[in-house]
């Protein structure tokens, strides 16, 4: 931004943030820190003058959803949303408050809620349905982001994911918005539902949208069909291109065939459970992660004291699979099947061998995000359990989802030697730090003067 960065802090309490953006963001050229609680605005403004920042802090009192609908004509370069809770009542404000490119920063602390503990809380405020499944810290991440999404689009406008983390008990994200008619109209590209099979951990992932010939164009998405192939041929020369193709039988498939979900659960024969819709484009810049690791790498922001938990988280982004939306875990794969764990680096090899990617997710160091269709993946446990068998007790149930997952034959040789790459020595980082105290989690909620006489 031409003369300095604009910072609005919508919900800031005492000011710590406000202060911290005044005092350690290079080229900010003012910070308002609205609250609606009249004592904290006067905290607020008592802690900038303390520290030094009072010609670029500027406290308010005030709505914030009101302060942002104000804003309009004369756009923040930064928001910062960290609420109490869900940030979903602000985001439609904070959206059009924002600078065509400007950065959106977006807290959520409502775990419960996206994680799946109250389904129609989490439809009712973010317009997508959880599935609980053991993947739900980056699902909530995808659910939010979708929200922030369904929010720009309305105005023209759409978002492009910068980073987004899943930490301690809460999430955040951190997203540019961009006014641009044309790219609204792909936003349906950038959406789908989750197939959770409702008898073991395997999902599938539905595009709500088709492309169509049109250019931009999208129509309904299909279920149980493979991505239909689109180019620039007419809609005749299209038919009859697709006429050849079924006719050479060396012509090689541009997809996995079993990618696409089924009509049941293809491992126990489960129904599935429609979850979101979520955001399933990628939620980190990659290039911009690998510019921050550079950063504390250079050590240019000594002041900081949390430089060791950042250069860990951002290392753990930067090894994850971008284009793969969520994980299966381990441990709730071994639960299904009762049987021993594999270690996480075994399962990757066999992974690898098979012709598929895999990697960790920044959250859970268990998690096993993955290229791989739900199919080769049980095979690999399949494998597994052949060299490692389990009580036959364990079995006796017919209907289990173990016992019906064992049952089948695997297609796949699974090899669990490890390869180079894996063996490979790792990046010296701490990727998924202890709590910092027992019993960590969310506070009280603040019980202002206003609040008090209610």
């Amino acid at each position: 931004a031409t003369g300095g960065l604009r910072v609005l802090d919508a919900l800031a309490a005492t000011g710590l943030r406000s202060v911290r953006y005044a005092k350690e963001v290079p080229g900010v050229k003012k910070v308002i820190s609205n609250d609606i609680e009249a004592e904290a605005a006067k905290k607020c403004q008592e802690n900038a003058t303390s520290n030094g920042c009072e010609s670029l802090v500027e406290a308010v009192c005030g709505d914030a959803v009101a302060h942002m609908i104000n804003s309009r004509g004369d756009p923040y370069d930064v928001i910062d949303l960290d609420p109490y809770g869900s940030a979903a009542p602000f985001l439609d404000g904070a959206v059009q408050a924002i600078s065509d490119g400007g950065l959106l920063c977006v807290t959520s602390t409502d775990m419960t809620v996206l994680s799946g503990g109250y389904p129609e809380v989490c439809y009712a405020k973010y317009g997508a349905m959880p599935t609980k499944a053991k993947h739900l810290h980056e699902y909530a991440l995808r659910v939010l982001l979708h929200a922030i999404e369904a929010s720009a689009t309305r105005y023209a406008r759409h978002i492009v994911p910068v980073v987004s983390l899943s930490i301690d008990f809460y999430i955040r994200v951190f997203v540019r918005v961009y006014k641009s008619p044309s790219n609204v109209k792909h936003t349906i590209g950038r959406r789908a539902l989750v197939l959770q099979s409702a008898g073991c951990p395997s999902f599938y992932l539905q595009p709500l949208g088709s492309p169509t010939q049109r250019d931009g164009g999208y129509t309904c998405g299909r279920l149980h069909e493979p991505p239909r192939k689109i180019n620039q041929m007419g809609r005749r020369a299209q038919r009859r291109a697709e006429e050849e193709e079924a006719e050479d039988e060396e012509e090689e498939e541009d997809f996995d065939p079993e990618a696409v979900a089924p009509a049941r659960c293809a491992e126990t024969g489960a129904a599935f459970k429609i979850g979101g819709p979520i955001w399933s484009a990628p939620i980190h810049d990659a290039e911009w992660v690998a510019a921050a690791l550079d950063r504390v790498a250079a050590e240019c922001d000594e002041h900081l004291s949390t430089t060791e938990r950042i250069h860990g988280v951002f290392t753990a982004v930067s090894e994850e699979l971008m284009d793969v939306p969520l994980y299966y875990t381990i441990p709730d794969i071994c639960k299904t099947l009762h049987c021993a764990a594999p270690k996480l680096c075994e399962v990757r090899a066999a992974l690898q061998h098979a012709g598929y990617r895999s990697s960790q997710s920044h959250r859970d160091p268990d998690a096993i995000k993955t290229d791989a269709p739900p199919r080769v993946l049980w095979d690999v446990f399949r494998c597994w359990v052949k060299k490692h068998p389990i009580a036959a007790k364990r079995l006796e149930d017919k209907d289990s989802a173990a016992a019906k997952i064992l049952s089948v034959e695997p297609i796949l040789e699974a090899n669990f030697s490890t390869t180079a790459a894996l063996r490979q020595k790792q990046t010296k980082a701490r990727r998924w730090a202890p709590n910092p105290e027992e019993y960590w989690g969310p506070k009280a909620a603040a019980r202002g003067k206003k609040k008090a006489r209610k």
